[in-house]
């Protein structure tokens, strides 16, 4: 049951989610859940409508923060988890100055955030670290970099380290958003049209299938 003030955010993946309440009213359940009753007031909603070109631009969570600290209230976040990847997103969140909580990752704080930002950068720049090392040696091969101008894309584009590698990276960025699938037991086939729904496609641009989903989970 909690006490106090508190302030509210949300974050949806796309436009069309935020237009249709898509994940936003079990966000707001969550939240709801979490208050339970109790002596508490909600003094402001706010939410993002991210998309993949812009995630890091959250002008409502900027919002949140700078009232929470405004009026000392807890910032509560409904849906953490895959920011918990996010190197800039958890910096933000640990420098802030407010008290916050992730109601599905109830532990972390601002000291844990601010460990989980520095293990998210040091991931970020060994993926930066090996993807260069991978186009390093595709051009000492004499692969000539770049779209695909004809014939094997193999043998055109990059070469099969780095385009295994592009892979494991892909399969790195929907790591979170699998695990929290499997963790509520869907099917591979169920996955499969869920990250259809939220209009996340393949590498290659596709539909999915049980069987990319399962390509998929056999690199992470």
């Amino acid at each position: 049951m909690a006490q106090g003030r508190f302030v509210a955010y949300f974050r949806v993946s796309t436009a069309k989610q935020g237009q249709s309440g898509l994940g936003l009213a079990a966000q707001s359940a969550a939240v709801q859940a979490y208050l339970n009753g109790g002596d508490w007031k909600l003094l402001g909603q706010f939410t993002d409508v991210e998309s993949g070109k812009a995630a890091d631009n959250r002008p409502e969570l900027a919002k949140a923060m700078e009232l929470a600290k405004l009026t000392g209230s807890t910032l509560v976040i409904a849906k953490l988890d895959r920011l918990s990847r996010n190197a800039a997103f958890l910096m933000n969140l640990a420098d802030a100055g407010v008290d916050f909580v992730a109601v599905d990752m109830p532990n972390a704080n601002r000291l844990t955030v601010g460990i989980m930002a520095l293990v998210a950068q040091q991931e970020r720049e060994a993926i930066s670290a090996r993807t260069k090392a991978a186009l390093a040696a595709t051009k000492a091969k004499g692969t000539v970099l770049g779209g695909w101008r004809g014939g094997s894309k193999v043998e055109s584009g990059l070469g099969c380290d780095a385009q295994s590698d592009a892979a494991d990276r892909r399969a790195a960025s929907l790591h979170s958003r699998l695990s929290e699938m499997q963790g509520r037991g869907l099917s591979l086939r169920a996955i499969a049209a869920e990250l259809s729904g939220s209009e996340i496609q393949t590498a290659r641009g596709g539909a999915w299938t049980a069987a990319a989903v399962q390509r998929v989970l056999a690199r992470l």
